[in-house]
């Protein structure tokens, strides 16, 4: 059954996917009600409200919200799939679990191909900027366990989601970074390495 939203339901729809874009999370009642010029933080608490009864928000076990469909009406005639944006990714935890998922972005199929799965992941640092990944960029990334050399991977290491370059030397996997940031040193890892996804494009962050 079709969803139909107000206005000012769609203009709450548009901040918030907005700010998870831009953020990669869910704005305040506050941020909500200063972007949407409201007077008072009911007003928007009470969208908030709306968006969650009708399916489009869902409340998160830790009280943030989560952005489930993005009912945006330029998007919703365009051929496009929405894909999870994920925020903090934890080891041993399936990297599509719903507590990593900030909200769902659509994307054109053009791009995010049907027949597979896909995550939407925002880098950090400057360790990949020769790759043409920038800080704040959002990375699509098709999830997959194998990469071949050369391709720009997504890894789990030490709590945290790391974008390198995958190079197989038969003995070992080498995570190469990809910078001008001569800090920045090859991870060396061993046969129970795991590739999470490997990089399809890159989103220039988005200036506000």
């Amino acid at each position: 059954m079709e969803i139909k939203l107000s206005q000012k339901q769609s203009a709450a729809v548009r901040c918030i996917r907005n700010q998870i874009m831009h953020k990669g999370k869910t704005p305040s009642v506050r941020e909500l009600m200063t972007a949407l010029e409201y007077k008072s933080p009911r007003s928007a608490a009470l969208i908030i409200e709306e968006l969650i009864q009708k399916g489009i928000l869902k409340k998160r076990s830790n009280g943030d919200l989560q952005l489930i469909k993005d009912m945006d009406s330029d998007s919703v005639h365009a051929h496009t799939v929405d894909i999870p944006l994920l925020g903090m990714v934890t080891c041993g935890v399936p990297i599509l679990a719903q507590e990593n998922i900030e909200g769902y972005i659509p994307v054109s199929v053009s791009i995010a191909k049907p027949g597979a799965k896909y995550f939407l992941l925002r880098a950090k640092g400057d360790s990949m900027n020769k790759a043409g990944i920038n800080d704040g960029d959002l990375i699509l990334v098709r999830q997959q366990s194998a990469a071949q050399n050369g391709d720009i991977v997504v890894a789990l290491i030490d709590d945290e989601a790391t974008v390198k370059e995958f190079q197989n030397n038969k003995n070992c996997v080498v995570l190469m970074p990809r910078s001008s940031n001569k800090n920045h040193k090859p991870i060396i890892l061993n046969e129970n390495f795991q590739v999470q996804g490997v990089a399809v494009t890159t989103i220039p962050k988005l200036e506000v």
